[in-house]
């Protein structure tokens, strides 16, 4: 396996600050390397609470993080607030908005996912998607701006905004779910005295079998139990084919007026014009096992849009926080060691899958490890420390802690 062919003093560019990228950027931060990290925004945020910002349980200050101020104190580490459009990959460059170039001697990219609408024009337009804090932002404003205008509405037009749609039952629509029933149950009332939020309904569409299709058939079944208990109305096996902003028509022929549509039902890599398409398989990068491009010794993609083949893993690894964070990892330390080393020969990259996790509510969780599985509130306590183990500042881990924790005091 040759060396990475990274040299002291090169320039990195590191497009995307999500989990990978921020990852990698961190384990460079003493390298004898100049690093730019270049994201949309100007902060990282934390993906797996977005459902939280959404419910309004969370501000969205406690999941941001901004790139500034975490590297304030690494000098060899520098930010670029831009949207990537093309990559030239003769000329070592990137393009961004306003005309506006970044040369590099190496890229790393870790651009990550958006929503899949498979095609579907009128659902990209009419629904919700939650890639994005503004996503949820927009999603908790819309939510609520809708009770409002409940109240004010005709009568045949009432249960329009009383019907919240998610479309997809992974742990994205299911903690969605999940955190809206909660909101029904513990705070709409109080704050709408004229509301009857018994006619308040959460429908959680998913076009399989099960909610939480990857888990265990314990999780599946325990997973949709709690959901249904909260009152969550759970179809399965069921699609939506078509909705036009007030009336959405699933492939049973049934037709439900909803005003608010959350689409979790899928994601595709953000793949960036401009490489051979012999690199881009699945919507996502093909990469060795050093996470480097097949056709360009100097360009390597990370996480969700990375696409690696491996004896365990055929047909790609999962587009997990997990894969991400320690693909970054590994390269990062194979580019350190090979600055020390010449010699060095760099790791190859193993997926070492360490579980999944879901939560549905306070106490309802479904938790599964290599050597156990299990749920209910001791599920709940794991999830809520590993996810604050994640958490960038101590800040706030202590202030999304509190806040669940007076949440737990309200059950």
């Amino acid at each position: 396996m040759k060396h990475l062919g990274i040299n002291k003093g090169e320039k990195i560019v590191i497009v995307g600050g999500g989990f990978a990228g921020l990852q990698l950027a961190k384990t460079l931060r003493k390298a004898d390397l100049k690093v730019i990290l270049v994201d949309r925004q100007n902060h990282h945020q934390f993906q797996p609470l977005f459902y939280q910002v959404a419910s309004g349980r969370l501000e969205p200050s406690s999941i941001s993080f901004p790139f500034r101020k975490v590297f304030q104190k690494n000098n060899n580490i520098d930010f670029r607030m831009a949207d990537i459009i093309s990559i030239d990959p003769n000329e070592r460059k990137i393009m961004t908005t306003y005309d506006r170039t970044i040369t590099y001697d190496h890229l790393i990219i870790a651009s990550g996912c958006r929503t899949n609408f498979f095609g579907n024009q009128a659902m990209s337009e009419n629904t919700f998607s939650m890639k994005t804090t503004q996503d949820a932002i927009e999603i908790r404003n819309k939510i609520l701006f809708s009770f409002e205008k409940e109240i004010f509405a005709r009568a045949e037009d009432k249960q329009a905004w009383m019907n919240i749609i998610i479309v997809g039952a992974g742990p994205t629509g299911v903690e969605l779910s999940g955190a809206f029933a909660e909101l029904k149950r513990d705070v709409l009332p109080k704050d709408y005295h004229s509301i009857d939020f018994s006619k308040f309904n959460i429908i959680l569409l998913e076009g399989s079998k099960y909610v939480l299709n990857n888990m265990s058939d314990e999780s599946k079944i325990a997973s949709r139990n709690y959901l249904e208990q909260m009152g969550v109305i759970v179809k399965t096996e069921t699609l939506l084919v078509s909705y036009d902003g007030s009336e959405a028509i699933l492939n049973t022929g049934e037709k439900i007026p909803s005003k608010n549509v959350i689409w979790a039902a899928g994601v595709k890599g953000n793949i960036i014009e401009g490489l051979y398409t012999q690199d881009i398989l699945k919507n996502r990068y093909k990469v060795d096992r050093l996470n480097k491009l097949i056709s360009y010794r100097n360009i390597y993609a990370l996480g969700d849009v990375a696409y690696m083949e491996t004896p365990k893993y055929p047909n790609g690894h999962p587009q997990v926080a997990n894969v991400a964070i320690n693909q970054a990892k590994n390269l990062g330390k194979n580019i350190l060691k090979s600055l020390e080393n010449d010699n060095f020969i760099p790791t190859e990259y193993e997926y070492h899958d360490l579980g999944m996790m879901a939560t549905i509510g306070k106490h309802k969780a479904v938790v599964e490890f290599p050597f156990i599985k299990f749920k209910g509130p001791l599920a709940w306590y794991v999830w809520m420390f590993l996810h604050l183990f994640l958490i960038l500042s101590v800040r706030n881990k202590i202030v999304i802690f509190f806040n669940w924790r007076s949440e737990e005091r309200r059950v």
